[in-house]
């Protein structure tokens, strides 16, 4: 199963990465995470883990493998028979950024994941959203 949707952000590129790659942060913009705790010291890199708990979710410790700067991220989570992937993307448009996000799930247990595709549509465009919301209103003159 995979799921992905984009959103345009009237923010410049640079801000939003700030805010989506302080991923300790996101339990402050996004109801869809309770709580985020980096595993490792330092900016977010390859390898770097990062355990989240969300609502009605066990907590799971995602691992970032693939990143640039400024860009995009891409991070996985194992489970017994699954593997979960979500990606995170940035392109400058005009004045504003548009944010990809993607959600897949994979492995023998995979097709399960067909009682939780509403949870999961719901989960990735509630994070985009609300990444919108809040870079916008950080974006706008006081």
């Amino acid at each position: 199963m995979r799921y992905e949707t984009t959103v345009a952000i009237d923010a410049d590129v640079e801000e939003v990465w700030r805010v989506l790659s302080a991923v300790g942060n996101w339990p402050d913009w996004t109801p869809t995470v309770l709580a985020a705790r980096k595993c490792d010291d330092g900016p977010l890199r390859v390898g770097g883990r990062v355990e989240l708990r969300q609502p009605g979710q066990p907590s799971r410790v995602w691992t970032v493998t693939e990143l640039v700067p400024s860009r995009s991220f891409t991070w996985t989570s194992t489970a017994p028979g699954l593997r979960l992937t979500a990606g995170h993307r940035l392109r400058a448009d005009g004045s504003g950024t548009l944010a990809g996000f993607d959600f897949t799930v994979e492995g023998a247990l995979s097709p399960l994941a067909r009682v939780a595709a509403r949870t999961i549509r719901r989960f990735v465009d509630t994070e985009a959203h609300s990444l919108k919301s809040h870079c916008e209103r950080q974006a706008r003159p006081r």
